[in-house]
């Protein structure tokens, strides 16, 4: 799954707009590499977000096959620290 549409599915960002921005900024990267909002994800991998006051950490636990509901997009992610 593009990295854009994880985060937005996951809802680490609200839209895919804005996580497509975010990423094309270079404040989104993956395994410690920028990445672009194309990114294919894998299970394992290691997200940072840079948000305007603080870092968030996760790493990719699940990737969705379709839409997820807002009880199981947590699921998806587990926060580092």
């Amino acid at each position: 799954m593009r990295l854009d549409k994880f985060l937005k599915v996951s809802r680490l960002i609200k839209r895919r707009t804005v996580a497509n921005a975010v990423s094309e900024m270079g404040r989104v990267l993956v395994n410690g590499n920028l990445a672009k909002p194309a990114k294919q994800l894998k299970i394992g991998d290691v997200i940072e977000i840079e948000y305007s006051n603080r870092v968030e950490k996760v790493e990719v636990l699940l990737i969705p096959t379709g839409n997820v509901s807002v009880q199981e997009a947590s699921s998806l992610y587990k926060i580092i620290d």
